[in-house]
C-alpha cells in the first residue's frame, strides 16, 4: 500500500552546493560578493586609512620628483606655447584617482590628495604652502565624479572622466592662486585644454592602470579593486 502521509518539503540544494560545503545563495544576490554589491559598504576600516596615509606618503614622494621634472621642463615649454605646461598637471593629481580607485570610499581621494600635499609643503615645494589648497582643488574634483555615481563605478571611463575634473577643478583654482587670469584668453583657454587633458590621461587612465596593476600582484587583495582584477586573472 502506497504511503500518503504528507512529509515535510526539504530545500533542494545541488551538489556543487554540497560538495562546497556551503548553503545555496540567495536569489536575489546570486553570484554578488562585497565587492560586487550594488550597495557597497561605504564605512572606513583600519586597513583603509593606513593604505589612504601610505599612498599619500608615496604620492608626496612622486610629487617631489615632478616637481624636478616640471622644474627642468616647465619653463621652457611654456615659453614656446603660453599655456602648454598644464600637460604637467596630470603628475600631481595622481594621488587622487588612486586614492577612489583603490579605497573605495567617500572622502578617500580628498584624503590622499591632501596628506600628500602636506607632506609637499613641509620637504619643501617651490610652490610653497599653497599647495595644499591645491590638493583640497584637486581631490575634490575626483571625488565629485564618483560622488554622482554614488561609488559604484570604477572603470576606466570613470577614472579618465575623475582625472579630467580634477584637472578642472585645479585650472580654477590656479587662475586666481597664481593670477593666470591676468594672462589673457588665449593662456587661460590653452591652460585650460592641457590641465583637463593631462588629468584626463596621466591621472585618470594612469591612475587606473597603476590600480590594475597592483591588483595583479595581490597587493589588493583586502580591497574589491584588488578582487575583481585577480578572479579574472
Amino acid at each position: 500500500m502506497a504511503d500518503t502521509t504528507p512529509h515535510p518539503s526539504v530545500p533542494r540544494v545541488h551538489a556543487h552546493e554540497a560538495s562546497a560545503g556551503r548553503k545555496p545563495d540567495n536569489p536575489g544576490h546570486a553570484g554578488e560578493g562585497p565587492e560586487h554589491s550594488t550597495q557597497p559598504s561605504l564605512k572606513w576600516r583600519v586597513v583603509d586609512i593606513v593604505t589612504a596615509a601610505v599612498l599619500g606618503v608615496t604620492c608626496a614622494v612622486i610629487i617631489f620628483v615632478w616637481n624636478q621634472i616640471y622644474g627642468l621642463g616647465g619653463g621652457v615649454i611654456g615659453a614656446a606655447l603660453p599655456g602648454l605646461e598644464g600637460v604637467f598637471l596630470g603628475g600631481w593629481l595622481l594621488g587622487g584617482t588612486l586614492g577612489a580607485l583603490i579605497i573605495r570610499k567617500p572622502g578617500a581621494a580628498l584624503f590622499v590628495e591632501v596628506v600628500a600635499a602636506a607632506l609637499e609643503a613641509a620637504i619643501g615645494s617651490q610652490f610653497g604652502p599653497t599647495v595644499v589648497l591645491s590638493g583640497l582643488a584637486q581631490g575634490f574634483g575626483v571625488e565629485i565624479v564618483f560622488a554622482i555615481l554614488l561609488y559604484r563605478r570604477y572603470t576606466a571611463l570613470t577614472a579618465t572622466l575623475s582625472g579630467a575634473v580634477s584637472g578642472l577643478c585645479a585650472w580654477g583654482l590656479e587662475l586666481f592662486m597664481y593670477a593666470y587670469i591676468e594672462k589673457g584668453p588665449a593662456f587661460i583657454f590653452t591652460y585650460l585644454v592641457c590641465c583637463v587633458i593631462s588629468g584626463a590621461l596621466l591621472a585618470g587612465l594612469g591612475g587606473w592602470a597603476v590600480t590594475r596593476g597592483l591588483a595583479r600582484t595581490g597587493a589588493l587583495d583586502r580591497f574589491a579593486a584588488g578582487r575583481e582584477v585577480r578572479t579574472r586573472v
